[in-house]
């Protein structure tokens, strides 16, 4: 995504394509990873029941803006860490290059806050979770560009984003030309330490943000970038297909 209000993502050695969800790169508000992993230990005769035990979760505090607002006023009412230097750096790639103009209506993370939920409620969401992916993940896809669009559409049905094949393949080749592990080390991005990545070309931030649960979380991985960059657009121009230029 082009110079004004980018995103983009770290290295990534393989193209892989996990069923993961995740948290932030770089910027100061971070977006924690959480996840929930069970260990079944002990011999048969020694297994012994165990009280559900709380799970720690993360959730994003949001923060919509109205007339008069400044990010200055904004990190102060939300207590931010590092002021609004930090807010902006986390928001960067929503706001723009320049912090002073904030437009009324934008969608601003300003912090984190943590759910407690037992481990009944923990994995009960985790199996609702693999259940709502798994039919786009039942599919076979080709291990290419068709395949990487075709299954991010699948995804982007079941959750919602709008958003066409014609679409995703047009912004792709003028960001990426369809390179998966394409970064842009020369503009104002990369410059503030937020390079783009990958097919879409999203920074850290924009990608963390807008990460779409069941898809990896390297910003490199092409269905990852795919699925996450056409959220952002959403949210924002209410399509990747109404996008024809930086965005």
């Amino acid at each position: 995504m082009a110079a004004r209000g980018k995103h983009r993502r770290p290295r990534m050695n393989t193209l892989t394509r996990g069923i993961i969800a995740a948290g932030t790169g770089g910027a100061a508000l971070a977006l924690p990873i959480v996840g929930a992993t069970g260990a079944q230990a002990a011999q048969p005769a020694q297994a012994a029941q165990v009280a559900p035990a709380a799970v720690p979760q993360v959730s994003l505090v949001t923060y919509k803006v109205v007339a008069g607002d400044t990010l200055t006023k904004i990190a102060k009412k939300h207590s931010t860490s590092g002021g609004w230097q930090n807010l902006y750096k986390a928001n960067r790639a929503v706001i723009g290059d320049d912090p002073a103009v904030i437009r009324p209506g934008l969608k601003l993370t300003v912090g984190t806050k943590n759910v407690q939920t037992s481990t009944k409620t923990a994995t009960a969401t985790k199996a609702s979770t693999a259940s709502a992916v798994t039919p786009a993940a039942a599919k076979t896809y080709t291990n290419d560009l068709d395949g990487w669009i075709r299954e991010s559409l699948d995804i982007m049905a079941q959750q919602g984003i709008p958003g066409s094949y014609d679409g995703i393949y047009r912004n792709i080749m003028r960001e990426s030309s369809g390179n998966p592990q394409a970064m842009n080390n020369w503009d104002s991005n990369a410059a503030a330490g937020t390079p783009s990545k990958g097919l879409l070309q999203t920074i850290d931030p924009t990608f963390n943000a807008y990460h779409v649960a069941g898809t990896s979380m390297d910003p490199f991985d092409p269905v990852a970038n795919i699925t996450a960059a056409c959220n952002y657009a959403a949210a924002r121009y209410g399509s990747i297909d109404n996008v024809f230029g930086a965005y």
